[in-house]
């Protein structure tokens, strides 16, 4: 068997990655990520410095402001340690997919903040208060898919796996009637149903009309061949077409976002190091489950500020 050559995978978190103060060290020592702040805080018309870097939590879960603000950071970080790694692919969850476009210029950085200013206004607008989605733990995957057809057919209403995180955390997006009964088979099946702290069936095709509003303004931009891999949230493979890329994303905001398969797939594709580039390291944490059961040849680290790139081997 053939020795394989270590790539190294780049990953972008999304939203509720955010932390106070993230981008700041960075932004406050060069002047060129500050002019990227300034950029997003007009092209989203947020004072996003003073809600991250001063605000308080409530402000800083608005995903009009957020989403701007989140990928911002999450760009000049990577414009920071792009410096000094190489990256071989580059893969976003939900949010940080656009991230991951910008990284491999696909996208120009100022288009891909017009397009998640534009996409946080759209997910903001498009809340119900008969929509939500909940986080299912301690549930496999055959579980947790099986769970959503049965609340359907129990409630009427729409329900779909919506996140694919790791193999013990999914989550569900839909109509609260399913959501209920959702909540209802998970903990008679010995799991856990955690309701999140948003207003809309994000992933789901209950926002299709915010997805064709923001389809708009994607089928405008500027397509470019990838300059390295990107692994896609709806397909959870890579593509080289701008034409099928374009499609892919134009479908993003209603498809699920296939995590655990993205990381495997990397794995198997030859990725050993595996790089997050955003706050928290919550992409990181989940390697440990989606890799469970395959050789421990690889690496998983976060780099967050300015401080963790420059001391990284």
């Amino acid at each position: 068997m053939n020795a394989i050559t270590p790539l190294t995978a780049v990953l972008f978190p999304g939203q509720g990655s955010q932390v106070k103060n993230m981008g700041r060290d960075l932004a406050e020592e060069d002047s060129d990520y500050m002019y990227w702040w300034t950029k997003a805080e007009a092209i989203s018309q947020q004072p996003l410095r003073e809600i991250y870097w001063g605000g308080d939590d409530q402000d800083m879960a608005d995903t009009r402001a957020l989403q701007p603000a989140l990928t911002v950071t999450n760009l000049t970080l990577w414009m920071h340690a792009a410096k000094k790694i190489k990256a071989d692919s580059f893969a976003g969850h939900s949010l940080g997919e656009y991230a991951a476009l910008a990284a491999a210029k696909v996208l120009d950085v100022e288009k891909v903040l017009e397009l998640v200013s534009l996409r946080g206004k759209l997910m903001a607008e498009a809340g119900a208060p008969d929509q939500g989605m909940t986080a299912l733990l301690k549930l496999s995957q055959e579980d947790a898919e099986a769970l959503v057809v049965t609340a359907r057919e129990q409630s009427g209403a729409e329900l779909i796996v919506a996140n694919y995180n790791t193999p013990g955390q999914f989550v569900i997006s839909g109509q609260k009637p399913a959501l209920e009964a959702a909540a209802a088979i998970a903990k008679e099946k010995k799991g856990r149903a955690i309701p999140l702290p948003v207003s809309g069936a994000f992933h789901s095709p209950l926002i299709d009309e915010a997805a064709q509003e923001l389809k708009v303004q994607l089928l405008k931009a500027d397509w470019r061949t990838p300059e390295a891999d990107v692994f896609f949230n709806a397909t959870a493979s890579t593509e080289g077409n701008p034409e099928i890329i374009k499609d892919i994303m134009c479908r993003q905001m209603v498809s699920p976002v296939r995590w655990i398969e993205i990381n495997q797939t990397q794995y198997r594709g030859g990725s050993r190091t595996f790089i997050e580039i955003g706050p928290k390291g919550v992409l990181a944490k989940m390697l440990g489950q989606n890799l469970k059961g395959l050789d421990k040849d690889w690496t998983g680290t976060n780099l967050d500020t300015m401080a963790a790139i420059d001391e990284a081997e």
